[in-house]
């Protein structure tokens, strides 16, 4: 297949801020840049052909549906269960991290059904950011893909981390922090560098570097071996353990509800995996069929695992004797299976390489469409013409993760993932519904913005009834209530389109739009419940990456976008937007 574009001189907008003086002459026109680019969207199409040029070179179609699920399982089973399992269970939900798992896996649940249909209309590498950027503009999916990033190098950094003291205990080293190196005189949290994390980071970044197709393969690999781990775990877990430890010594939930909602907040941080599965659209070889089969089902098969390895580890241990670094390791050793240990601490640490793998994967492959779109520079959009990767991408970010687990301990990345990763769900479920009842069934946006609005604060009032009225409840089942009768009135007065509107009858998220309002309140409600020094790191870096909008990514999307652009006797033109919000195309042909 080959690409004709129309056009004798090759011509490529601005991608980079020029010179000092028009630097500043720019930042004069601010404003009036900010009215044409902040709501500027692109058309799905714009998306699959025009952006996909700006990388050089296209990202090789090697992937099946089978790859997508090993993908998404490895990509969720080395994170959650190794990482948060433990201390949640710990100190927030006791015994009933179990129901904790439940309610973040319906969660996840339904925002992988929006964000299967969205991949499936738009078979792109960004995942949020160009379904946000299609539906609510330049600004909402850039601000969603920063946020994405900021959640892939965190967590990235603290799965590394953790690799380090599994790796201890495969070793038969008691102590997690025997193989990293303590600094005197730097702050605490930050003074026990972890130099087995940055190998490991470095080793994947250059075999990612090298080819999507090779590491699916060895991802597969590591996801049967680490599967029959869980299974290991799971029966020896329930087998060998005592239900006498499910209820003593507090009871099941021995924080309460709260602790338990508290608890489902901070392991939906082990679900983020499936969204790299979306990432893949580029490199998959039937999309429409692949991608639900691969993202629905790595969730499903990741939830259940979930659940049984949280029973088996509270089974075998009482909740106030979990440790909070590698739970499953010491468990084993608490019941006298020393032995045990060390194969756990194999399993999991190959878990944990399958999972940070899969995140690395993904987290290239936002950057380099967001660098296509030029909000940051176009460099990390560039794709190796032989091996059909985003090389400078994946070496930036891993460098970036690499600085991050040298330093960083665990407990201070855990909740500010998982404020980042919710919002991001959040947005594209509003996005899908404004998408479905908007645009695709040309209806007024205003009654769709006004049901989301609406929605969202049903929402935020049921969340905040749940966690500040301690007298009175009457908040919640009139908060509910409101949630369920403004969603069923709006389901029944807005069309939403038939299988017409579906080309090739492609698959479509159901009973909409519950699922999506599900997912809306459920992310809330979760996100409502996290600590306040959460909100006051995710706002610096809402305001940081706000700030690097205005001073450069607003220009140089201008530049790119806006400024009309016209070939010396070539065929190909770039046009201001016109009266009807038409955004510029390439006249491309496909062979």
């Amino acid at each position: 297949m080959a690409a004709i574009i129309h056009n004798n001189d090759q011509i490529t907008p601005p991608t980079n801020i020029f010179f000092l003086s028009t630097y500043f002459h720019s930042l004069s026109q601010t404003p009036q840049r900010l009215r044409k680019r902040v709501l500027a969207t692109w058309t799905p199409d714009q998306e699959l052909n025009q952006m996909r040029l700006r990388s050089g070179a296209d990202m090789k179609r090697k992937l099946t549906w089978y790859d997508l699920i090993a993908l998404g399982v490895g990509g969720m089973l080395g994170v959650g269960v190794f990482v948060t399992t433990g201390p949640v269970a710990r100190d927030k939900s006791g015994p009933a991290v179990l129901v904790s798992y439940v309610i973040a896996g319906i969660s996840a649940l339904f925002s992988s059904l929006c964000y299967t249909e969205f991949s499936i209309q738009i078979p792109v590498a960004g995942g949020a950011f160009s379904y946000l950027r299609v539906t609510f503009g330049e600004f909402v999916g850039y601000f969603a893909g920063a946020n994405i990033l900021m959640e892939y190098v965190l967590s990235n950094a603290a799965i590394a981390r953790s690799f380090t003291e599994y790796l201890c205990t495969t070793f038969g080293q008691e102590d997690p922090n025997a193989w990293r190196v303590e600094v005197d005189g730097l702050m605490e949290g930050y003074n026990m560098l972890d130099f087995p994390a940055v190998a490991l980071t470095v080793l994947l970044t250059l075999s990612l570097c090298r080819s999507t197709k090779e590491s699916s393969m060895l991802n597969i690999v590591m996801t049967i071996f680490h599967v029959l781990f869980f299974g290991f775990i799971i029966i020896a877990g329930i087998c060998y353990g005592s239900t006498e430890n499910l209820v003593q010594p507090e009871g099941l939930a021995p924080y309460g509800m709260k602790g338990v909602i508290d608890g489902a907040a901070i392991v939906y941080f082990s679900y983020i995996g499936y969204d790299s599965v979306s990432t893949m659209a580029e490199e998959i070889r039937n999309p429409s069929k692949s991608l639900p089969l691969g993202i629905v089902g790595s969730v499903l098969i990741v939830s259940v695992l979930y659940c049984l390895m949280a029973l088996s580890l509270c089974m075998m241990v009482p909740y106030n004797k979990i440790s909070s670094s590698a739970s499953f390791s010491v468990a084993f050793q608490n019941i006298g299976w020393k032995w045990a240990s060390n194969i756990v601490g194999a399993g999991a640490s190959l878990g944990i390489v399958a999972s940070l793998l899969v995140a690395m994967l993904g987290q290239a492959r936002y950057l380099c469409v967001i660098g296509r779109a030029r909000l940051v520079p176009s460099w990390f959009a560039k794709v190796h013409p032989i091996t059909g990767t985003p090389q400078n991408a994946t070496i930036f970010l891993g460098f970036c993760q690499a600085s991050i687990a040298l330093f960083t301990e665990l407990n201070i990345v855990l909740e500010m993932i998982s404020i980042g990763t919710l919002f991001v769900f959040y947005l594209v479920a509003n996005a899908l519904i404004y998408h479905r009842y908007a645009i695709k069934a040309n209806n007024s946006p205003t009654y769709t913005l006004v049901f989301l609005f609406l929605l969202s604060s049903a929402s935020i009032g049921f969340s905040l009834s749940w966690n500040f009225n301690h007298q009175q409840r009457w908040g919640l089942p009139l908060f509910g209530v409101c949630v369920i009768s403004i969603t069923a009135i709006f389901q029944y007065l807005m069309p939403c389109g038939g299988s017409q509107d579906r080309p090739n009858h492609e698959w479509q998220v159901p009973f909409m739009p519950w699922p999506a309002a599900l997912s809306i309140f459920l992310n809330v409600f979760l996100m409502a419940t996290l600590r306040k020094l959460s909100y006051e790191r995710f706002g610096v870096w809402a305001c940081l990456i706000t700030l690097f909008y205005l001073l450069y990514g607003v220009h140089s999307t201008y530049q790119a976008e806006e400024m009309e652009i016209e070939g010396g006797g070539g065929n190909m033109r770039v046009h201001r937007p016109n009266s009807n919000g038409e955004q510029p195309k390439v006249d491309i042909q496909v062979l």
